[in-house]
């Protein structure tokens, strides 16, 4: 019995490699840094789901209109689901849409995410939702529904960066999850809630803000030893660190960072942000290698996500909600290379409880 299906080989994939020894990602046969650096998100979910569809790419003005038919949902946000965390009120308005296995199914579920998150946030804050604009991209009309104003050609550019950067990943749990419903036939949309319920639990893609958090509460780069120190003293891990794949630094971080330093250049991010960031990181990397020489605990994709994103406008309680924006993809993919070339999981499980007497 595997613990958690460690090491356990569940699915054959054409989608992702994660390769945690060496610190690889490669995402439909191309290396993260390539992919980060010449993919738009239309491009990436192309990569991934385009062979499902007869190799149908994702036309950016079917994705448009698929936003614009997903933003009729927005009127079903009432205060009972204003009052959820936005990624729970993402949940409700996703299962109003037409679950299906065709394009059509997988452009609602793209487009709907993308449209929920800023309307929910805007509602929350009291202000009245923004419509889709069909003129723009997947990435600047996120940023546009949620500002109110078309974002600049930067801060477009960074969160097409980091939704390609996340779109895929092996078989975490979420893209598991939506394997497993994918299996049974139960349609696109089944697999994609399935997921996203997955995605919002702590260990996996609900806590990225409290690396925020941490930075907040250290405040100056010569606080940052001091303040780790005591963190680990109490036992608590320090956030933003540590993968259950890789035992080297997480290429994502690289890919973020590398994305986050095109975004400062433009002088579009707090640079002591920044120079904190990297000093916290720089003695928490010290403190770790002394305390647990034995167990790799590198910087992992939380780390530069949350200051990207933050960076973008984007409130810490809307950064699982944007994690799910861009791995949609993924899980949609996934889900239906499951399902037209995979069979219905069902593993085994072994009994340990009370045996009945014989008769």
């Amino acid at each position: 019995m595997k613990s958690g299906l460690e090491d356990v080989v569940a699915a054959e994939t054409r989608l992702s490699d994660v390769d945690g020894a060496a610190g690889r990602l490669v995402i439909g046969g191309l290396p993260l840094d390539k992919l980060v650096a010449e993919y738009r998100f239309e491009d990436a979910a192309s990569l991934l789901l385009g062979r499902f569809f007869g190799n149908q790419a994702i036309d950016e003005a079917a994705l448009a209109a698929a936003r614009a038919e997903a933003f009729v949902h927005v009127d079903a946000l009432d205060d009972l689901l204003l009052a959820m965390p936005p990624v729970d009120a993402m949940r409700v308005l996703l299962g109003r849409l037409q679950d299906g296995e065709d394009v059509a199914s997988a452009l609602r579920l793209l487009a709907g995410p993308a449209v929920f998150l800023p309307a929910i946030l805007r509602r929350q804050r009291g202000e009245a939702a923004i419509a889709p604009d069909p003129g723009l991209r997947h990435s600047p009309d996120i940023l546009y529904m949620l500002r109110g104003e078309r974002p600049s050609e930067e801060h477009a550019a960074a969160l097409d960066g980091y939704l390609v950067m996340v779109c895929d990943h092996g078989l975490n749990a979420s893209t598991f999850a939506s394997r497993v419903i994918a299996s049974t036939g139960a349609g696109l949309a089944s697999s994609a809630l399935a997921a996203l319920s997955a995605l919002k639990g702590p260990l996996h893609g609900g806590a990225p803000g409290p690396v925020l958090d941490m930075l907040d509460a250290i405040g100056q780069p010569e606080n940052a030893r001091d303040w780790l120190t005591a963190e680990l003293d109490e036992g608590r891990r320090l956030m933003g660190f540590g993968h259950r794949i890789y035992r080297v630094r997480d290429p994502r971080a690289d890919a973020l960072k590398s994305v986050l330093e095109r975004l400062t250049a433009t002088g579009q991010v707090d640079k002591a942000r920044i120079e904190l960031a990297e000093a916290v990181e720089t003695a928490a990397l010290r403190l770790l290698a002394e305390r647990k020489p034995d167990r790799p605990l590198l910087t992992n994709v939380d780390y530069y996500t949350v200051l990207l994103l933050e960076a973008l406008g984007f409130p810490r309680e809307a950064f699982t909600g944007l994690f799910a924006i861009g791995r949609m993809a993924g899980w949609l993919a996934h889900a239906r290379e499951q399902a037209t070339d995979g069979r219905l999981i069902r593993p085994q499980s072994r009994y340990i409880g009370p045996v009945p007497e014989a008769a």
